[in-house]
Parts: C-alpha cells; sequence; structure tokens
C-alpha cells in the first residue's frame, strides 16, 4: 500500500527523521493560515501516488507543474486553487493522470545539496539494500543506467541489523562533513528503523537535501508498505486513500481476490493459482495478445467465486474476451464447470466470448458439463491453443 507524501514525514517525525514544517490542506481557503504559521517562502506540492510530479503537467493547466515555489500568500493560494480538484500528469501516473485532492504546503528551505537514499526488500539476498547518490533530484533509474558509479549500496542483514560502520560508509560516501555527517547518521537510522518495524516494502527520500547550515532533511518522501504484513499494522488502514488506487482493484479485494489491473490489455483472464495465471499472461502475450488483468481466484470456484469473478471482468470496459484456465487438482475440473454455469446464470446476459480451458482431475467431465449446458463456451484442452483462440478473438474485438 502506498501512501501520500505528507502521510510518510508524518512516520518520518515518529522515527526522528528530519522534515521541513508543512501541512496538508484540501480547501485552497486554508492555505494563508498555513503560510502564518510556516513564514514565507513555501512550497506549495500537489499530493498524488505518483513521482514525477515537479515535471509533470496539468490538464486543465499545462503551464503548471505538481511542485511550485510561492513568496507571497497570495501565491500559494493561488497555486493551491489552480492545483486542487485538477488532473496531474507525471511519468508514473500514466496519461490518465491523477486527480489532486490535497496540496502539502511546506516551508521553503536554503538547499546547498541535494541527495539520494532509498530502501527496499533485496529479495535474491534475503537482506534490505540501502542505496544512497550524490545524484539527487533525478529518477534513480536514470542514474543506474547512465551513472551507475554514482549510487551507493549497503545490504543490511535483518537478523543483524543495521551497524554502525554501514551507516558510516554511506554517509561519507555522499561527500558529508561534520556535522552533515552527525546529522546523516541519525537519519539513516531513523529511516532503517521505521522500514522494519512499520514492515515497509519501500522507503525513499528523493530529494535528501543538505542545508546552507549543514542540516539534512528529507525534502520529499515515498513510502510503500508491504500487505502481506497488513494484519500486524490496522492502523494503516487509516492513511489508505482509496481515490489513488484502481477501482476494480479494490472491488476484487473485497471479494478476497488476487487482481491486478493491466493496462492497455484486452483479454480478461479467471486462473486458479498465482503460477498459472502468470504463465497465463505470458502465454497470451507470446501469441500477440494483450493480458486485461491477473485475476488468481485461488483453489475454490463455486458459483459464488465465478459470479464474483465476472464482475469484476465485466466491470473492465477494455476487456474483449474472458479466459478461463483451471487446473484441477484439488479442486475437481466438474465441480468448476458447474461452478462456472450457475455463476454466469445468476448474472444473467454477457455479450463476450467465454474461452474455456480445463485439464486435471475429472476434465472430460467438466467439458461435458459446459458443452451441454445453455451457455456458450468455446473450449480447448492446450494452453496454446485456448490462449491463441483468446487472442484471436480479441483482435477482433470479441465478435
Amino acid at each position: 500500500m502506498k501512501v501520500h507524501e505528507f502521510q510518510a514525514k508524518e512516520l518520518f517525525r515518529k522515527y526522528n527523521i528530519p522534515v521541513p514544517n508543512g501541512k496538508a490542506i484540501t480547501d485552497a481557503t486554508q492555505a494563508r493560515a498555513v503560510v502564518k504559521e510556516l513564514g514565507l517562502p513555501c512550497v506549495v506540492k500537489a499530493q498524488i501516488h505518483a513521482g514525477g510530479r515537479g515535471k509533470g503537467r496539468f490538464k486543465e493547466d499545462p503551464e503548471l507543474g505538481g511542485v511550485k515555489l510561492a513568496r507571497t500568500e497570495d501565491e500559494v493560494e493561488n497555486l493551491a486553487r489552480r492545483m486542487l480538484g485538477k488532473t496531474l500528469v507525471t511519468v508514473q501516473s500514466g496519461e490518465a493522470g491523477k486527480v489532486v485532492n490535497k496540496v502539502l504546503i511546506e516551508q521553503g528551505l536554503d538547499i546547498a545539496r541535494e541527495l539520494y537514499l532509498g530502501m527496499v526488500v533485496d529479495r535474491e539476498r534475503s537482506s534490505i539494500v540501502i542505496m544512497a547518490s550524490t545524484a539527487g533530484g533525478m529518477e534513480i533509474e536514470k542514474v543506474a543506467a547512465e551513472m551507475p558509479e554514482k549510487i551507493l549500496k549497503e545490504w543490511v542483514d535483518p537478523g543483524v541489523g543495521l551497524m554502525p560502520y554501514q551507516v558510516n560508509k554511506l554517509a561519507y560516501g555522499l561527500g558529508l562533513k561534520g556535522d552533515e555527517v552527525k546529522n546523516a547518521r541519525g537519519l539513516i537510522t531513523g529511516l532503517y528503523n521505521m522500514f522494519m518495524k512499520e514492515d515497509a516494502s519501500l522507503a525513499e527520500i528523493n530529494p535528501l537535501v543538505v542545508t546552507k547550515d549543514n542540516k539534512v532533511l528529507a525534502l520529499d518522501a515515498k513510502l510503500t508498505f508491504d500487505d502481506n504484513a497488513d494484519f500486524r499494522h490496522k492502523e494503516h488502514e487509516a492513511l489508505r486513500d482509496l481515490t489513488e488506487e484502481e477501482p476494480l482493484e479494490v472491488e476484487a479485494a473485497k471479494y478476497g481476490f488476487n487482481y491486478v489491473k493491466v493496462h492497455d490489455g484486452n483479454v480478461g483472464c479467471m486462473v486458479n493459482g498465482a503460477g498459472l495465471a502468470m504463465a497465463t499472461m505470458d502465454i497470451i502475450k507470446f501469441y500477440g495478445g494483450a493480458p486485461a488483468n491477473f485475476l488468481d481466484v485461488g483453489g475454490a470456484a463455486d458459483s459464488k467465486v465465478v459470479e464474483n469473478a465476472f464482475k469484476i471482468l465485466v466491470g473492465d470496459p477494455d476487456v474483449k474476451v474472458v479466459l478461463i484456465n483451471i487446473f484441477g487438482g484439488i479442486v475437481k475440473c466438474d465441480l468448476v464447470a458447474k461452478g462456472i454455469v450457475e455463476g454466469l446464470q445468476k448474472i444473467g446476459k454477457i455479450d463476450l466470448p467465454i474461452v474455456v480451458r480445463l485439464r486435471g482431475t475429472n476434465a472430460e467431465e467438466g467439458l461435458r458439463i459446459l458443452k451441454d449446458s445453455p451457455l456458450t463456451f468455446k473450449l480447448a484442452s492446450e494452453f496454446g491453443e485456448v490462449a491463441k483462440m483468446a487472442v484471436d478473438l480479441a483482435k477482433k474485438g470479441g465478435a
């Protein structure tokens, strides 16, 4: 789960990670009161779950970016009014962009240097990797591609924890000196402690700034929590902004499905098992198609599961054909087939071709049930066959 910058910074404060003073608002009329509290100049920052806000542009106001410096109260209020309720398009938001419902007003800082600091889980090494770079303010992917020598990395064994010598290597590697090193030590340690205790999967500060009076602060904050640890952090639910999430993914979560919307795809997939679901998406691409989603309905595929799954699939206007790919192991194919028929009959008329592959326990009986049903299915037994059939139908617009 992602959170907004202003929410991440609240957590940063909890772990003694220095950040600029600031306040998020939802109404431009609140801006002047914030300015009186912070002083001038101020920075007005659009709050959306996408990076590249400074270089982004508003659809309704192409001259305006998502991060702007203001030197007067009038400027702050005007910028807030121009941003709130408008759609910001960035390199990470996609062409549709995201609507700005909050802006963060922060005190302006006298910046001497911009750096980068980030932490992610390195699954190959079963550790946390801390990345730092003197190329702050740039996309870390671009730095890695064009200037890999500028990225410092330290791997932390979670069983041992972050060691003081690792903190020193990062601080000195960033070219910090004197009080800057002392300040950076506290910040890096605080960020690691937060990462571990809050079960984060990503924490990024870009830029991490050094001010002219040698302070080291997180000017930006990006934070993502590991959804698998939600049961340990019920308080995180209050930070969730459903308006920033894919509506179909939110709906699928209500049914307990593992669902991910894939933009620009048109083959809707309903599969049992994550591995088979990934393989199904791969083979659709192999035959020149584009999967519209990842949908793992799990080990059960009774009528209620099928009904709910189809509500999600047909709720996506991009889907031109539905591919059901079931391997019967613990769940038998004849029971799945009955669930498919009963579930679709509850939904009613569906104007999409449905391609089905059943393999495994009682597969022949399952296919017979589908053939004898009053519904129309296109059936196949081989993996490649069903994928090619679905791709061909999608290319014809589902006809």
